[in-house]
């Protein structure tokens, strides 16, 4: 399998200026490796804060001003600097965003897809693209908040596959949806891989992830804390570390090895916070 994606030793800390001459320097993302390759989606897990979407923003270049980041990355086989990242983005490398607001509420819906392109062939493929996450051509004539939920995160996709890119970055793709909107938008990103482009697919829901994922990156704190085949999380004993094996046991259905009762997350977290510092 070709490898789309290489993250080495990725560090992300942030300058943070308090009363006076005050400094200081929080550590968000430490040490964090991780690869994709052609055709397989990668899902990073983890609570809020655990540095998800700051792997996202590190790979697109596009990190806050304060931020510092030590670490490689290479993509298709070259280092991604920060100039090719720039000719890269929104081409052979899309996000597709966490919210929403993304999108221009003043800006018809065709308008974004096209990025204002009125060319016939150009409006065909939107038009075909549209089509294929089951929406019609009169959604280009509308404005965002004409449209669903649903069909909002569609057309975010639509955006980022209209170049038909070689890495698809989705950050939180599915929040605010229902499950069964929810499993459809999950079911485009593996039909996007079976295209042969890779996807790194971020989330804090495990159950949803694993519908789709090849592979699952754990992280907490802002570290790798375990990264597994999907198909592990069938049975907890496949699984190295509680805080993985606590989310395995939190998902709808999954119970304790030691009875018929859920297991204590609380007290996985203490755990952690102890190892950890937070």
């Amino acid at each position: 399998m070709k490898t789309i994606l290489k993250v080495q030793h990725l560090s992300v800390s942030f300058t943070q200026y308090g009363r006076g001459f005050g400094r200081r320097t929080v550590d968000a993302v430490k040490d964090l490796n991780m690869k994709i390759g052609e055709g397989e989606i990668v899902a990073v897990v983890g609570a809020s804060g655990s540095g998800k979407s700051l792997l996202a923003h590190a790979i697109m270049g596009i990190l806050p001003y304060n931020a510092s980041m030590e670490g490689t990355m290479e993509f298709d086989g070259a280092p991604l600097t920060m100039e090719r990242v720039k000719k890269l983005r929104g081409h052979e490398m899309v996000l597709v965003p966490q919210s929403v607001s993304y999108l221009d509420p003043l800006m018809k819906v065709g308008a974004q897809i096209t990025k204002g392109d009125k060319s016939p062939s150009i409006l065909e493929k939107c038009q075909k693209v549209l089509a294929g996450y089951g929406l019609g051509k009169e959604v280009m004539s509308r404005y965002p908040f004409q449209l669903s939920g649903g069909m909002t995160r569609r057309v975010l996709i639509s955006t980022a596959v209209m170049e038909t890119p070689k890495l698809v970055i989705a950050d939180e793709p599915t929040p605010g949806l229902h499950m069964e909107a929810a499993r459809r938008v999950m079911g485009h990103f593996r039909e996007l891989a079976e295209t042969g482009a890779g996807v790194l697919l971020i989330t804090h829901d495990l159950e949803l992830a694993l519908m789709t994922a090849d592979r699952v990156v754990v992280l907490y704190a802002g570290q790798t804390i375990e990264e597994a085949e999907a198909a592990a999380f069938s049975d907890e004993g496949n699984l190295k570390h509680p805080y993985t094996r606590a989310l395995c046991r939190s998902m709808p259905g999954k119970w304790s090895s030691e009875g018929d009762t859920l297991c204590d997350t609380g007290e996985i977290l203490e755990y952690m916070r102890k190892e950890y510092g937070r």
